[in-house]
């Protein structure tokens, strides 16, 4: 599936997603109901084992296209029914991430602030290279950044998250790296190759196996330690079951590569 504004290609068994909204790759309505169309296409694409978000251009994304909302304030209620729509379309794009069956991963080539950077604390890694840098800085404008501080709080620590929330202040991508937002920081010119190179090697594991754990670390994160273990047992009894935990261990006593199923 294409959108005018969401480059989509597909290698193998990685789709890239690549935000195409120039200069400032700005998540306006348009893109985000682009990207959430191209996520739900992604889910039920079997052939689909793993999903890179990256951006053409200098920036990553500057977050919300703050002219395309101002310009609704001369609407009859002053813009409150399109903020709403905006900030729904927003959240849903946030969660379908994080529900999404396959593994999410942000190629981060320059600047992610605001929404931008909720996008890639919301993906499950993060790969930046050392040019990029990384703000939640609504604050600068009398907005706090509130809905990019949902996926923040639950990337990095919250002490650390409320001091960019506060200040509004950038950090570079070793910061973002000492702080957990990021898995790695590479080259600017290898980010591509080594976001491919994880890619790959994500896309060769059991997609039943990845599908089971990824919803599995999201169920436990918010239960109590008990619930917690009690849930994820079910789940590995579940992941023992299925035919791939049979072929992979199979394989592995034989010596062999194993074969997975589609999903």
């Amino acid at each position: 599936m294409t959108h005018t504004l969401i480059g989509a290609e597909q290698r193998g068994a990685v789709l890239r997603l690549t935000l195409e909204n120039p200069p400032a790759n700005l998540l306006s309505l348009a893109v985000m109901e682009g990207l959430q169309a191209e996520f739900e296409a992604a889910r039920g694409e079997k052939s689909v084992r793993v999903v890179v978000i990256a951006a053409a251009g200098k920036l990553f994304s500057a977050g919300h296209d703050l002219k395309e909302m101002t310009a609704h304030r001369a609407d009859a209620d002053g813009g409150k029914a399109f903020f709403e729509r905006t900030f729904a379309a927003c959240a849903r794009l946030m969660q379908s991430i994080v529900d999404l069956p396959q593994a999410v991963i942000a190629e981060v080539d320059g600047v992610a602030t605001a929404a931008g950077c909720q996008l890639v604390a919301s993906c499950d890694l993060a790969i930046a290279s050392d040019q990029s840098r990384f703000g939640v800085n609504g604050i600068d404008v009398g907005l706090f950044c509130s809905t990019p501080a949902v996926a923040l709080t639950r990337a990095i620590s919250r002490k650390r998250a409320m001091e960019m929330l506060l200040t509004g202040e950038m950090i570079d991508a070793q910061s973002a790296l000492a702080f957990g937002l990021v898995n790695r920081v590479v080259p600017h010119e290898t980010v591509s190759e080594a976001v491919r190179q994880l890619a790959d090697r994500i896309a060769a594991k059991s997609p039943t196996a990845v599908r089971l754990g990824k919803e599995a670390v999201r169920a436990q994160a918010s239960m109590a330690l008990a619930d917690a273990y009690e849930h994820t047992s079910r789940v590995m009894i579940e992941n023992m079951l299925a035919a791939d935990a049979q072929e992979g261990i199979a394989a592995f006593f034989e010596k062999r590569s194993p074969i997975w199923r589609q999903g």
